[in-house]
């Protein structure tokens, strides 16, 4: 299971984000070729060689397939359509576009919404709609409207894509974007990852526009008399990126005129640096993946204790990747996680935005999303079984006159029904507790006992605890009681036992 699940990793996180020119299909290829050989980066030329250039350069388009454009009315995404439309027999590809009502400017989705049906119309592409609602998702995640859009308006262009197969989602983001993307995450703290800003192409999201600069769409649009609309959000100065974009970037631009550019070469060298990093941390990390489920991921704990902080501080943030998204991660949580796994002892644990918790066991370092868990209260009156939610556990009980197979003291136990008050009670464990370990001759405190059991602290709650009124009978699966045990006059024998499986 390993195995397969560290071959899947390896493939997902190593693949060339630069597809070869030769990869182009028989039916295609002479099309592109054409399109290539006419295609150049140059500064001068124009912006329509300069999309084709990058999407040759960048395997952005195979020819053949169907795209859809994320399309807001904006300049950027209607610059975007309007030359992939004119690209579309090139390329042999099918377009569509979606546009995602954000619920936030009731006054101006319909005029948007308008426009965006007549301009695709006009190009002769078909025009879908997708309503999410941020409000609610930042209400119940404690997000900021911003980034609550953000994952909303990705989920959209997810189901769009899969409602029109569409195998690319092409997405309007400029040279100005990635500029303002690269200095909010330098100003909130970023490693280079970060600051290599957003990829061109990253599984089946491209951005042929990425490289140029948002005065160079308008232009394109302005000569072609092409109109758009312009989103009033982006105006006002409320939320961080407006204030770098009509704050910061100006007074950047003054002291270098060229820094679309330079910011371009600079994300590019990060991105091939941390493209071999990534391929050093995927390695590490399939050695050290204990379990994994969809929100959670276990590692062992030995091989980071001594791991160089450079390499560990990519593991934690890749291993934080698989169980959600690095949204509201910054550096300080993961130099937190580092000095928990450095410094901290068992049971030890992070709560990180997002509600993720970060818990160091004995011997695993824990990453989930999963919510701490408490079992819920049980009457037992043997004869009888209990399945304990949440734990994959059933306790049986039973009553005999005779005492029976013998039992491993841990997950069977045979006790003294007489020295019970029945009906006998499961529930969690509380405060206080206390018993007399079979086996221990004295007192121990249940706490103390699971320390000395090495029971991780999370999954403490989750052990069901059989009770004759305040006594603690059994510790299911792991002790009975010295005052229940067995003797030679007992007449009356209670079995106990735990089961285990999906329940």
């Amino acid at each position: 299971m390993r195995c397969g699940f560290a071959a899947r990793f390896f493939n997902r996180w190593n693949a060339s984000p630069h597809d070869a020119m030769g990869c182009m299909n028989e039916t295609t290829g002479s099309l592109r070729k054409t399109a290539t050989m006419k295609a150049t980066a140059e500064p001068n030329s124009s912006l329509r060689d300069r999309v084709i250039y990058a999407i040759n350069k960048y395997g952005m388009l195979s020819g053949g397939e169907t795209v859809l454009v994320g399309l807001s009315g904006g300049p950027d995404s209607v610059c975007l359509l309007s030359i992939l439309a004119d690209l579309r027999g090139s390329y042999g590809v099918t377009l569509h576009a979606v546009y995602v009502n954000h619920n936030l400017r009731p006054g101006e989705v319909g005029k948007e919404i308008k426009f965006c049906e007549d301009f695709c119309r006009e190009k002769g592409v078909n025009f879908l709609v997708k309503s999410v609602d941020v409000l609610s998702l930042a209400k119940t995640l404690g997000l900021n409207k911003q980034e609550a859009a953000r994952q909303l308006r990705y989920r959209a262009f997810d189901e769009a894509a899969t409602e029109v197969e569409a195998a690319r989602i092409a997405l309007a983001h400029n040279a100005d974007d990635q500029i303002e993307t690269i200095c909010m995450r330098f100003l909130r703290g970023a490693g280079p990852a970060g600051l290599s800003g957003m990829p061109l192409k990253r599984g089946n999201i491209i951005r042929p526009l990425i490289e140029i600069e948002r005065a160079d769409i308008e232009s394109y649009l302005a000569a072609g008399s092409i109109s758009f609309v312009v989103d009033s959000s982006n105006l006002g100065t409320e939320y961080f990126r407006n204030k770098i974009r009509q704050v910061l970037v100006p007074v950047m631009k003054e002291l270098n005129p060229s820094l679309a550019a330079t910011m371009t070469h600079t994300s590019h060298i990060l991105r091939e640096e941390e493209r071999y990093f990534s391929i050093v941390v995927t390695k590490a990390l399939m050695k050290m993946i204990s379990r994994k489920t969809k929100e959670r991921i276990e590692l062992f704990l030995a091989p980071m204790e001594s791991m160089d902080t450079v390499i560990l501080r990519r593991v934690l943030r890749r291993a934080i990747e698989e169980t959600d998204s690095l949204r509201g991660i910054n550096f300080t949580h993961v130099e937190d996680i580092i000095n928990l796994v450095r410094r901290g002892s068992s049971g030890d644990r992070l709560s990180l935005p997002r509600g993720i918790r970060v818990i160091r066991g004995y011997s695993l370092l824990i990453i989930t999303l999963e919510a701490a868990r408490r079992i819920d209260e049980y009457e037992l009156r043997p004869p009888a079984e209990v399945a304990v939610r949440g734990t994959g556990t059933v306790i049986r009980a039973s009553l005999d006159n005779v005492k029976g197979d013998a039992c491993d003291g841990r997950s069977s136990v045979l006790l003294d029904a007489d020295a019970m008050k029945f009906p006998l009670k499961i529930r969690p464990r509380t405060a206080g507790d206390f018993f007399f370990p079979l086996g221990f001759g004295k007192r121990k405190k249940l706490q103390d006992f699971f320390v000395d059991a090495k029971v991780p602290r999370d999954e403490r709650d989750m052990i069901p605890i059989v009770v004759s009124g305040d006594d603690i009978v059994w510790v299911a699966g792991y002790r009975a009681d010295d005052r229940f045990r067995v003797h030679d006059s007992t007449e009356k024998f209670l079995r106990l036992d735990v089961v285990k499986g999906n329940f």
